[in-house]
């Protein structure tokens, strides 16, 4: 391994400055380019041996396969979705990632969406600021005593399952990997989740087997109505099933901080005319809208970038 004081870094996004500064502390050489096209980016990128990326443009084949010098890549976020993982792996590239930093922070968005839902507070909020005061129709729904499912179990699902822990409600989780349940959810099948859930929250990474996941069938496979909260990626999610269910009453209001339509960047979401489904979203009293920030803290700024240097310096430091 070299050492630190000639490894190079490209910065391609902005972060929380402690990132920069600690690693510069540290001796790495630090430079920063945000302003790029990627195919600028790749004319120079052999000469650098570390990227720190955010989701600015994917990560693919061609731009591995001109970073002849590359050791690894640090994603400020949760997923790596926008990397060739597999590729980059099999060129030795080391892979890092931080869903440990806004964990908590997807977790209190998550049930602060459900309790606005149940709530109705959204919709009371503008009647009340419009002069009306209707009180029968803002009646809420109670959360003590629902059956919670959440699908994926990793540090999104636990830290959501943690908040709920002070509610009197049945958690249950699913996931692809073995034992992951603890005391605040019950690991069970899918199909248990699907018969006895009354809340449905998706905690899961965009894969191939979970694009498109929930669609018309996945959702007819439950057995009462439910509500439905998505902090995941919205491409799991057809967004057209989705609109149909809210109308059939199968899905009783829906909290989505991601959606289908979002560009890779996820700064901006389409462009051009609405689709029809999400000209429903924006209409729904049932359903409360907000753009991909439920890990978006101020306080999980500065965590993301600290996770992301504390796992850089353990590639090169020795402890």
């Amino acid at each position: 391994m070299q050492t630190i004081s000639t490894i190079k870094i490209l910065h391609l996004d902005t972060n929380h400055p402690l990132l920069w500064e600690q690693l510069e502390k540290t001796g790495f050489i630090n430079e920063a380019d945000y302003t790029s096209t990627k195919e600028e980016v790749e004319s120079k990128i052999e000469n650098y041996h570390g990227i720190v990326i955010r989701s600015r443009f994917k990560i693919d084949k061609t731009f591995i396969d001109k970073a002849k010098n590359l050791q690894f890549i640090a994603r400020v976020g949760a997923g790596l979705e926008s990397i060739d993982c597999e590729y980059a792996e099999s060129k030795n590239i080391k892979l890092i990632a931080a869903p440990e930093g806004n964990a908590s922070a997807v977790g209190e968005h998550a049930l602060g969406m459900l309790l606005s839902l149940f709530n109705k507070l959204n919709t009371a909020d503008k009647e009340v600021k419009s002069g009306q005061w209707n009180r029968e129709s803002n009646r809420g729904t109670e959360l003590d005593g629902k059956t919670v499912g959440i699908i994926g179990y990793g540090n999104m699902g636990k830290s959501f399952a943690k908040k709920l822990s002070g509610f009197d409600v049945e958690v249950l989780c699913y996931d692809i990997l073995p034992n992951v349940g603890d005391s605040n959810a019950k690991q069970v099948s899918l199909q248990e989740i699907q018969q006895k859930a009354d809340v449905l929250s998706l905690h899961i990474p965009w894969t191939p087997e979970t694009d498109k996941m929930v669609n018309t069938t996945f959702i007819n496979q439950f057995s009462k109505p439910f509500w439905f909260i998505n902090t995941a990626r919205g491409k799991s999610v057809i967004t057209t099933d989705l609109v149909s269910a809210l109308q059939s009453g199968k899905i009783l209001g829906a909290g989505l901080d991601v959606l289908e339509y979002e560009k890779l960047s996820f700064e901006t979401l389409f462009e051009g005319e609405k689709p029809e489904a999400f000209e429903y979203l924006l209409n729904a009293n049932n359903v409360l809208l907000s753009p991909h920030i439920a890990g978006w803290t101020i306080e999980s700024k500065e965590k993301l970038a600290q996770v992301i240097v504390d796992k850089i310096l353990r590639v090169y430091v020795t402890k």
